[in-house]
């Protein structure tokens, strides 16, 4: 009962808004609270009974034994577990253990990688889990954030977690980051404001919301949503409603399965009842029927695809990717959409000063990041008296160099005082540490003293000439900082001021031009400018400067009320990273769509998705790419939601539950999906995706728990060449398949053919186990070593419906099959008829068996391509394995132990020259179809080629 009316509780404290849109004095009033003194001790005692504390809560989850029964709930393996019964019933204890170890190996793994993959749920609660200064009793307390309780005055400061929803009432400079919760790139200015109801969740700065954190500045708030009732329990109810998608190789293996079963059930019923009918005794055809079943499971299989899987895991690892659940390695090769963030992952994460109005001249900055490295060129170098190849290109040095770096062109002089202005009104640091650039401070002040060092100033000298006397912090109400310093030269004083330009032109009457002097402030002309950058998607910021006299010592708001003069626009953005941009055209190259989900603003996500070449198919008229934001989507019918989801590139200012979304929508229409982020709001997606992609270096830890693999780098590039890799192993997985099926077939067909014919077998069940699990060991998970093959990301995607073997690779199977009944039957009745032994016979039998594979394992390095093609020496691995596989078949048939074990006996050279006879042949066979094959798609694409070529022909006469 205590419970239920908790949850009742819960869900009307939820119902009860955000409280973004009433003003301070309502949400006091509505919560019975009081600013100056907060709640009594006892109210608090009240409302913690009601509400219950503020964490959330565990999801009821199977216990240890059941996840652990579960990993054996799959077709394959009830077909390994009927094999080891039917060994076992042979007495072939030693067989029938290694079929139960493989099995029970892989639920153990699967056992761990699930109990890791569900404390992503206890992750998010410990989010919660800190201290928080509130008021109670009109004094200020520190109380565990778990009994925090609605209407809890809160008071925040730097560094604080912000340990409820909170509506703000006092702010002074406070700025919080929301990125793990929005996916806002840069800290959010919070204000105490009324806001529409509509306003989404990102844009609410009057709300601080829990597990965010206070970077700059202090507040106080009304806790007005704990535990679930806050937007991170939101999210952690969303993550639990969500479901773990079966992956593309588990649904085909589960299908393929089936199929197996179906038929390995079949051919033993076949051949039980031939048997019958040839009159032949029950119990000699019951055994024969129990041989074909054991000859045609395939007890290799579960090993190849955990070998196959873990080497993939390696080959990632190396690429920057680490794979935490072994089925996402082959997800990601069947991958037909990616739906990447923005922040951190398309682009690096620095903000980078990227263009400068400075007088009546407009100049473009090269160089990506906080590394000091690039050039800062003039727009229309010859329409200013330029030549069109001049650049101020900044060399800059390293820390330790003895002397500073100087520009290769001079600077104008109203360059040089604007990017002056920006590293002297400013608080960041721009550092060095074990070879990495990197800011401490505000990205956006980072960006300026970047920009300043691209251009050959030595910030250190110009602190000496120009040294700081007083500042004005900047806040949100006045919207500007501002430095006053004192000139060691002599002269006057000078502030200078940076902002939002709307403020800054306020404030000015005059502006610089380009050599310095003076003239009346043109505003259009710069509004104009400010259009301009926007639609460019950078963030804008003004400077200004004014002159004071030397002896002045402070400055107040009031004495840059008037009288400055402006200096320019240093327009910036985070931006894209270039190998990301190569990354992103190989994925579609690939046939991968490639989409970007953020919560940044949709001007900057627009810019962004153009410069990297995102190809949405919905455009404005004047060919931009849409980019669709949160509150557009809320009002997106569901029926229609996955047509939008498929045709839009960019989604921007987007909630997680329209992430959840838009990942089900995608997914509605059969698309494999692989969902990037590194926040907490994308923590559901990444969960409810085929394939969750989270930041190593960036994401926090919810989101890695809920994410399938892990990258390193927190590089989009990275998920290309996983993908690459994730088809590798398909590829690899898929040989092993067409590999070892005919041998299971032709040992059937063997077997069902000495049943329909009446005469002896020539293998017998336990050499049946020994060619299956010797063959499958030395020589098919040699397959799993091969390289990529060229041109892979130049295929589609695979049909997500498309089971694992097509048309054409059945038709290979079931061609090796015969071939292998043929030379083994036809080699046992050839040595049956000349040694008249039937010992020697049935070893030659098994011999044709084992080198019939293992010259085919030749024809299997490439499913479309032959040997020559992929190349005799490029994976060593196989000749490591045809060694083994020759030094056992040598022992098998030669030593005396082996002989009494396995029911073999020596044979001579004229046996084992039949025995390569018939291996060869296979060889050649299988050889000659994959080039005759080759050449009929070439000659395909060739008139495929050439109808397209008559067509343009004819449209352009």
């Amino acid at each position: 009962m205590e419970n239920a009316q908790r949850e009742r509780d819960a869900q009307s404290q939820d119902s009860m808004g955000s409280h973004h849109h009433l003003p301070t004095h309502e949400v006091v009033l509505l919560l019975e609270t009081d600013l100056a003194k907060g709640l009594s001790s006892e109210e608090a005692a009240r409302r913690l009974e009601r509400f219950g504390p503020n964490i959330l809560p565990k999801f009821r989850r199977h216990g240890p034994l059941l996840r652990f029964l579960f990993q054996f709930h799959h077709p394959l393996i009830y077909v390994l577990l009927a094999a080891t019964v039917v060994t076992a019933f042979l007495g072939e204890w030693v067989d029938a253990s290694v079929i139960f170890g493989v099995v029970f190996v892989n639920a153990v793994m699967g056992f761990i990688q699930e109990s890791r993959a569900e404390a992503a749920l206890d992750a998010l609660a410990s989010m919660m889990k800190t201290e928080a200064r509130v008021r109670r009793d009109g004094q200020t307390v520190r109380v565990p954030s778990e009994d925090l309780v609605p209407g809890e005055v809160v008071l925040l400061e730097s560094g604080d977690k912000v340990p409820a929803d909170l509506r703000l009432a006092k702010v002074r400079e406070l700025r919080v980051d929301e990125s793990a919760l929005t996916g806002e790139s840069v800290p959010v200015e919070k204000a105490d404001l009324v806001l529409p109801p509509e306003t989404v969740v990102a844009d609410r700065k009057n709300m601080a919301f829990s597990g965010s954190l206070v970077t700059y500045g202090q507040g106080v708030g009304v806790a007005v949503g704990t535990g679930v009732a806050t937007e991170l329990g939101r999210i952690h109810q969303l993550m639990g409603e969500t479901t773990q998608l079966a992956t593309p190789l588990t649904k085909k293996l589960a299908s393929f399965s089936t199929g197996l079963t179906v038929a390995i059930l079949g051919m033993a019923a076949l051949t039980f009842a031939l048997g019958l009918w040839r009159g032949r005794p029950a119990t000699e055809v019951f055994m024969a029927a129990v041989a074909l079943a054991v000859s045609a499971i395939p007890e290799g299989l579960p090993a190849a695809v955990t070998i196959t899987l873990a080497i993939g895991v390696g080959r990632m690892a190396r690429r920057h990717a680490i794979i935490r659940k072994l089925p996402a390695v082959e997800t990601l090769g069947s991958t037909t959409v990616i739906c990447s963030d923005k922040t951190g992952t398309l682009t690096k994460n620095e903000m980078t000063v990227q263009a400068i109005s400075a007088g009546d001249w407009v100049f473009d900055v090269d160089g990506a990041g906080y590394e000091p490295v690039g050039e800062i060129r003039e727009r229309s170098a010859e329409s200013q008296g330029l030549s069109a190849e001049a650049s101020l290109e900044g060399s800059v040095s390293r820390s330790d160099s003895p002397a500073p770096a100087t520009p290769h062109v001079a600077l104008p002089p109203a360059l040089r005082e604007l990017l002056a202005a920006g590293a002297l009104c400013n608080d960041a640091q721009h550092l060095e540490r074990d070879g990495r650039w990197t800011i401490v401070g505000d990205p956006t002040e980072g960006a300026l003293l970047v920009v300043a060092k691209k251009a050959g100033i030595d910030l250190n000298r110009l602190h000496e000439q120009f040294p700081r006397v007083e500042a004005i912090p900047f806040e949100s109400e006045r919207q500007f900082m501002a430095t006053l310093h004192r000139v060691k030269s002599g002269g006057d004083s000078v502030l200078y001021l940076k902002g939002a330009v709307e403020k800054a032109i306020r404030l000015c009457r005059r502006m610089c031009v380009a050599d310095g002097t003076e003239q009346v402030l043109d505003a259009q002309a710069v509004l104009s400018q400010v259009d301009a950058f926007a639609g460019r998607g950078l963030r804008v910021l003004a400077l200004a400067r004014k002159a004071f006299p030397a002896d002045t010592a402070t400055v107040t708001e009031c004495d840059v009320e008037d009288g400055l003069t402006f200096l320019g626009l240093q327009a910036m953005m985070d931006p894209p990273r270039p190998e990301a941009v190569a990354a992103v055209r190989a994925c579609q190259q690939a046939g991968i769509a490639v989409k970007m989900i953020t919560g940044d603003h949709a001007l900057t996500a627009r810019a962004i998705a153009q410069q990297i070449g995102l190809d949405g198919r919905k455009h404005h008229e004047n060919g931009a790419l849409i980019a669709m934001t949160g509150q557009e989507l809320a009002a997106i019918p569901q029926a229609e939601l996955a047509e939008v989801a498929d045709r839009t590139a960019v989604f921007a200012r987007v909630s997680p539950e329209q992430k959840l979304r838009l990942v089900e929508a995608l997914q509605s229409r059969r698309h494999v999906v692989a969902m990037t982020g590194d926040g907490v709001n994308d923590a559901p997606a990444l969960k409810q995706a085929d394939i969750g992609v989270a930041m190593g270096r960036g994401g926090t830890e919810v989101a890695k728990e809920a994410a399938d693999m892990v990258l390193t780098d927190d590089n989009f590039a990275s998920i290309e060449a996983a993908v690459e890799e994730g088809r590798c192993v398909f590829d690899n997985l898929t040989k092993f398949i067409v590999w070892t099926l005919p041998t299971n077939g032709g040992e059937g067909l063997v077997l069902l053919t000495a049943i329909a014919f009446g005469t002896a077998l020539p293998v017998l069940p336990v050499q049946i186990l020994w060619i299956n699990m010797t063959t499958a060991v030395a020589l098919g998970l040699m397959l799993a070593f091969e390289p990529t093959e060229p041109g892979i990301m130049m295929r589609p995607p695979r049909d997500p419906g498309q089971p694992i073997l097509t048309g054409v690779l059945i038709e290979r199977i079931v061609l090796v099959s015969f071939l292998v009944l043929a030379g083994a039957y036809g080699v046992f009745l050839w040595e049956l008829d000349r040694t008249e032994s039937i010992l020697p016979a049935r070893t030659a039998a098994v011999n044709v068996i084992v080198m019939a594979e293992l010259f085919y394992l030749f024809n299997c390095r490439s499913l479309e391509l032959t040997m020559f093609h992929v190349g005799l020496f490029s994976n060593p691995w196989i000749w490591r394995g045809v060694t083994v596989m020759t030094v056992l078949q040598l022992l098998l048939t030669y030593v005396p132990a082996m002989n009494r074990l396995f029911h073999t006996a020596p044979i001579d050279g004229f046996a084992w020259g039949l025995v390569l006879a018939a291996a060869v042949t296979v060889y050649v066979v299988v050889e000659v179809e994959t080039w005759l094959r080759l050449q009929w798609k070439r000659r395909m694409r060739s008139a495929a080629s050439t109808r397209r070529s008559a067509y343009d022909h004819r449209n352009d006469a």
